[in-house]
């Protein structure tokens, strides 16, 4: 499967499909949410909320290229990412793209 963030794919000829997404809602447990909180006190990064972000990004990537999949597309053009907080500690993350099917010559 191939993924871009442009709406083409150079050399290929592109049959629409359908928007496809792929989200999640991630937290850290409370614990570390706690140790997280007093890194805003001296600066620097949130290791541990990056490292979330990042699993977050993965898992909504790989449930819009299952739909993808399903639609029997061959890519998935023009991604994009959104995230939201949806409590303290917690974000919402969608991958969506539109799938398309290659058109051949």
């Amino acid at each position: 499967m191939i993924i871009v963030n442009t709406d083409y794919i150079s050399g290929k000829k592109l049959q629409t499909i359908s928007l496809v997404r792929g989200s999640t809602v991630h937290s850290k447990n409370i614990g570390r949410d706690i140790l997280s909180g007093l890194k805003t006190i001296v600066g620097g990064e949130i290791s541990d909320y990056t490292n979330m972000m990042n699993e977050a990004r993965a898992i909504a990537t790989k449930r819009m290229v299952d739909e993808a999949e399903s639609l029997g597309a061959d890519a998935v053009v023009n991604v994009r990412y959104a995230s939201s907080a949806i409590m303290q500690g917690a974000a919402e993350i969608i991958a969506y793209g539109t799938a398309v099917k290659f058109i051949e010559d």
